[in-house]
């Protein structure tokens, strides 16, 4: 048998819908014939191995995202297009949520590809663009989310910080015209924010990028920029097969967006 006690302990530290995983169960003294018995009467499932909820409600991908961060308070970020798409931009990109990506200094549990969902959860290393500390409110922005009737947080980047990697997708994953139809409709772009990321950021080619597409639509943000202050590298950086030439960002574009 179990203890009520252990149950409503259980209760209230994993709030309905969330998961947990093996070694937060342990840390709290929940061991693995214990947690087969709460499986087993049905007070816990498990959707993967050595993974565990309460609810019979079907799982979400914010469900999972609010468990990584709140939970197991691993330092994952919801960035890229993702954040884009929950942040008002989708109509820009895509009409629904497919890939989920996820920014951190380390990789997500093993298991997050074993839960059933119709979404793909895909990892980038944040120390690509952002090797040093960066203030928190600067990079990302803080929602709420409806679990099991409660309002909890999740984290998703800035819109400022959401851009540049996107862009740290292109060309390969993302398309130059689709990151123009983004940056045509960013008008409100904090420049406080966009000057201390693009100081931040370590990848040329993301900051070349982004000035370029900040010029081409002339958003009034961009002349509060500081160039002076950001490091923009030396030589060419072909990113466009056949395009042309930017002359003043160094970097090959799509003939029908501009170079020479």
């Amino acid at each position: 048998m179990y203890s009520c006690g252990k149950l409503n302990r259980l209760q209230q530290a994993l709030p309905e819908g969330l998961l947990a995983d093996a070694a937060w169960m342990e840390a709290r003294g929940y061991s693995s014939a214990l947690r087969s018995q709460y499986v087993r009467s049905g007070w816990l499932e498990s959707p993967a191995r050595r993974v565990y909820r309460r609810s019979r409600t079907p799982l979400t991908w914010q469900q999972v995202i609010v468990s990584l961060q709140t939970v197991l308070a691993l330092p994952l970020t919801v960035g890229g297009r993702t954040a884009l798409e929950q942040q008002g931009y989708a109509h820009y990109l895509s009409t629904s949520v497919r890939e989920v990506h996820l920014y951190g200094p380390k990789s997500p549990p093993t298991w997050l590809p074993n839960l059933t969902l119709d979404v793909a959860f895909h990892w980038h290393n944040s120390l690509r663009l952002f090797p040093s500390h960066i203030d928190a409110s600067l990079i990302s922005s803080p929602a709420m989310v409806n679990v099991g009737g409660l309002a909890l947080p999740i984290r998703y980047s800035s819109k400022e910080r959401a851009v540049l990697e996107l862009l740290d997708e292109l060309p390969e994953r993302e398309t130059f015209h689709q990151a123009d139809a983004l940056m045509e409709g960013m008008s409100d772009l904090s420049p406080r924010r966009l000057q201390a990321l693009l100081e931040a950021c370590t990848n040329v080619k993301v900051k070349r990028l982004f000035l370029f597409f900040a010029d081409r639509h002339r958003h009034a943000w961009r002349p509060r920029l500081d160039i002076s202050r950001i490091d923009l590298g030396s030589g060419k950086r072909v990113l466009a097969k056949g395009g042309k030439l930017d002359p003043h960002y160094n970097i090959t574009v799509p003939s029908d967006l501009g170079g020479s």
